[in-house]
């Protein structure tokens, strides 16, 4: 073997050894999307998240979000629990009875707009509520909620609030059935994707919804009124986790970098695209949904109707051995912390 052949057969072994260990040590975390890829939650939330990560572990780690989910909806958080996916997002009341104490983001009146209540909800969710290991399985990213929800009916009054008795409404979960049923009417318990099939088709009368959602999911046509109160009638709470096996098998290093722009910072980033996407909405409906604000009497017909949905949530919490006062109180503490950067 000559001088030259030897030098040039180390450099591509070099070369070869060098790529392989590139390749050893890049992993692909899959996420499971159930969403269109240009819904909030995947274009402004999901998308910049990855590339975070690509950029904050130097490109060991980097996101695949499929094509096509692996499940339903209501599924999902179980689909990262069990490793059929390694990242997964999701509505907590899509499993009723399952998460008890997450329903504290879902009551009415907390806050006007996402950014505050995600980031106030993440600190009281780090601080307190993760204790009660209500995601066993699965490795939290983050929780957060969508703006604050609205009242929509396709051709009933929503002033006053007696006209809505007997409407059929499509709800997301526990507190927005429990909400629905306050206010005299049917629920009708669908995933957000299925609003159109069950508008359009006459099944429900109206719907549960954020200002983003009705233009997204083509609902302007097909709505007249909607009804809104300070604060919001409702939130809907998500999740954002990760399987813990898949995640504890990065380096030490890379988790510590996607913790970091995981946690409040997803929270945050979450709540902003919602905001935006809310502005939007509210755009589009122009000319198409007449909303009614509600008035004081209206307001307070509302807060006596949805005391009991405080009180069940309190009863959840003490079971968990949880004060429930004390984690109200700190949630709202941190809305106002948040809406006073503004």
């Amino acid at each position: 073997m000559n001088k030259k052949f030897k030098i040039f057969a180390a450099a591509t072994i070099a070369a070869l050894s060098v790529s392989a260990s590139a390749m050893a040590q890049e992993t692909v975390l899959r996420m499971s999307s159930w969403l269109p890829p240009a819904h909030p939650i995947v274009k402004g939330m999901m998308v910049p998240w990855a590339a975070k990560v690509k950029e904050v572990t130097e490109g060991r780690v980097s996101v695949q979000i499929l094509d096509a989910p692996l499940g339903p909806p209501p599924a999902h958080f179980d689909l990262a629990a069990n490793g059929i996916a390694d990242l997964t997002y999701g509505v907590h009341g899509y499993t009723p009875g399952r998460f008890k104490l997450t329903q504290i983001a879902e009551l009415p009146f907390l806050a006007k707009d996402a950014t505050s209540l995600s980031v106030a909800y993440w600190r009281l969710y780090e601080s307190t509520l993760a204790k009660a290991n209500e995601h066993r399985g699965a490795k939290v990213l983050g929780v957060f909620t969508h703006g604050p929800g609205l009242l929509y009916t396709t051709d009933r009054a929503v002033s006053p609030l007696s006209e809505l008795k007997g409407a059929k409404i499509r709800v997301a979960g526990s507190i927005t059935n429990q909400l629905v049923q306050a206010m005299n009417m049917v629920a009708i318990q669908a995933p957000a994707p299925q609003s159109y099939e069950i508008l359009s088709g006459g099944i429900a009368d109206g719907i549960v919804f954020p200002t983003e959602s009705i233009p997204f999911f083509k609902l302007d046509g097909l709505l007249s009124n909607g009804l809104r109160v300070d604060g919001g009638l409702y939130n809907v709470s998500f999740f954002f986790i990760a399987n813990n096996a898949k995640f504890s098998s990065l380096s030490e290093a890379d988790q510590k970098a996607i913790e970091a722009i995981s946690g409040e910072a997803f929270s945050r980033l979450a709540g902003a695209a919602w905001d935006a996407a809310d502005a939007w909405g509210l755009e589009q409906m122009q000319g198409k949904v007449t909303i009614h604000d509600a008035t004081a009497e209206e307001r307070a017909q509302l807060e006596e109707a949805t005391r009991p949905m405080f009180d069940g949530v309190a009863k959840s919490y003490g079971e968990k051995g949880i004060d429930f006062e004390v984690a109200m109180d700190m949630l709202q503490k941190e809305v106002a912390a948040v809406a006073s950067e503004k």
